[in-house]
């Protein structure tokens, strides 16, 4: 296992350095056994038992994360790490994410959300890791997430980092520094 989470852990790398690309995790999640085996692969990863962690009100989902990483479950605004496994309550969770402080902006939260619809929405992004501006074809959550998070106006480079999953492990990162333009 802990070779596969440093595997996982440099394909999360991957798609958060370059923000437009997708990387596959299904072969690493397969080995795991629960709802939401990429999640777990993520958590596997990204978590340890001094990590804040909240899946918004999935209980299945939090007591494995449990008992894979025993990381803490808390509050979504004082979470490190956001799962969302529905877009039910992606406007909930990213208005009151935790967005660092201008003198500590890495303290801030990464929301992983569940991303299986078909692509039906276009966006130019630029930022970090883009070369200018570039377009992608997104799935109406992907939009939706990114809308609700630029609504909030953080103050550079305050924000929230956004790690998109599906359930054939398809993943892809918008950092908070990546903007739709």
């Amino acid at each position: 296992m802990v070779f596969d989470s440093q595997k996982v852990f440099r394909l999360i790398l991957e798609a958060i350095s370059n923000p437009t690309s997708v990387v596959n995790i299904k072969e690493f999640a397969n080995k795991l056994v629960g709802s939401f085996p990429e999640f777990l692969a993520v958590a596997a990863t990204l978590l340890d038992n001094e990590t804040g962690f909240s899946t918004c009100g999935n209980e299945a989902l939090s007591e494995e994360i449990v008992s894979l990483t025993s990381a803490r479950r808390e509050k979504t605004d004082v979470s490190d790490f956001i799962f969302l496994t529905d877009s039910d309550g992606l406007r909930a969770a990213i208005e009151s994410a935790k967005h660092g402080s201008l003198s500590d902006p890495h303290k801030s939260a990464t929301v992983v959300i569940r991303n299986d619809g078909a692509p039906n929405c276009s966006l130019r992004v630029s930022g970090p890791g883009i070369n200018g501006l570039t377009s992608i074809e997104v799935s109406q959550t992907v939009n939706d997430a990114i809308a609700f998070r630029d609504l909030q106006y953080y103050e550079y480079p305050q924000g929230i980092d956004l790690i998109f999953i599906s359930e054939s492990g398809d993943l892809f990162a918008i950092p908070r520094l990546v903007k739709v333009v």
